[in-house]
């Protein structure tokens, strides 16, 4: 075990180093000139060579990556090219509420989603079982922002139960925090909810056909016994494997979600910083975007082993 742990930390900084050589070539490598697009249509020639010699792109290109890269594991990831400020100060300032966005939204979607599945095997061909796929077509065929705007007028606008958009620091009150918080993670749960009770369902319904299933239902074993304690537990891994895959979904969809209901975060940072081509915003929300989703990758693999004994590197 502890061989494996030291073998993925490895890949781990591996993935890592050839995510930085991308984030970095992004720019360098990019068509045109990136002092002449930072700049702008109207700069001047000596207003172009300014921007160059003040990003470092004189020097050679493996000379930009070192510097780039000690300044990146220093914790220095630049400076917004519109704004003047340290990118890593942006960045934690539009922290909480994309945090707060993103685990809202996984714990819905987990909860309900392996809720979902876990009955929808358990009577399949039922009632529920239909309605699980009926809603995970739903689910999976409707983009997030239509589902948005459509909650958004269904309980917002019409019943004016919610919030329109905007968003309420946690440190004003529980309370308006999470109201604010209702529509957008049950607008951004709603795939992943399917997603995860399709996987959910297929998994329970290859364990719950093992003969040892049998044998426990002889021996007189309890529905709640049978779901939860047995059946579940065995059908772990791929339940795990897939709420790491929906984390990188994640990512993606909170960017909309955001722009859709106002929510001062990560998500809009990025969108600003593209449509104002602030490259350092961008290359910094790119790596640690990607270091937080190999993180979570290395976290499910480990616990692999705590889910299923079975399993041994």
């Amino acid at each position: 075990m502890a061989t494996y742990i030291l073998r993925r930390m490895v890949s781990t900084i591996a993935v890592m180093a050839m995510v930085g050589i991308f984030v970095f070539l992004l720019l360098r490598l990019s068509p045109g000139d990136p002092a002449a697009i930072i700049a702008g249509d109207t700069a001047t020639p000596q207003m172009i060579a300014n921007i160059r010699e003040q990003l470092g792109l004189n020097d050679a290109l493996p000379v930009q990556f070192v510097r780039w890269a000690r300044d990146i594991l220093g914790g220095d990831f630049g400076t917004s090219i519109f704004s003047g400020r340290p990118v890593l100060q942006l960045i934690s300032q539009r922290l909480e509420p994309t945090l707060s966005l993103s685990v809202l939204t996984m714990v819905v979607s987990v909860t309900i989603g392996v809720t979902f599945g876990v009955f929808a095997a358990w009577r399949a061909g039922g009632l529920i079982d239909r309605l699980l796929s009926a809603f995970a077509t739903i689910g999976f065929s409707v983009p997030v922002f239509v589902v948005g705007y459509f909650l958004v007028y269904l309980f917002a606008i019409k019943a004016r139960w919610l919030p329109v958009q905007g968003y309420q620091a946690i440190d004003h009150g529980l309370a308006p925090w999470f109201v604010h918080l209702i529509l957008p993670t049950v607008t951004l749960s709603v795939p992943y909810i399917a997603f995860i009770a399709r996987i959910t369902r297929a998994s329970m319904l290859e364990v719950l056909s093992e003969d040892y299933m049998r044998t426990a239902a002889a021996k007189g074993a309890s529905a709640y016994s049978m779901l939860f304690h047995h059946a579940l537990k065995n059908a772990g891994v791929p339940i795990l494997t897939v709420i790491g895959i929906s984390f990188a979904y994640l990512i993606a969809g909170v960017v909309i979600t955001e722009t859709v209901f106002n929510i001062p975060g990560v998500g809009r940072l990025v969108v600003d910083a593209i449509n104002n081509r602030d490259y350092p915003i961008i290359q910094a929300v790119l790596i640690l975007c990607s270091g937080m989703y190999v993180l979570v990758n290395l976290t499910i693999d480990l616990a692999y082993t705590l889910i299923d004994p079975r399993i041994r590197y």
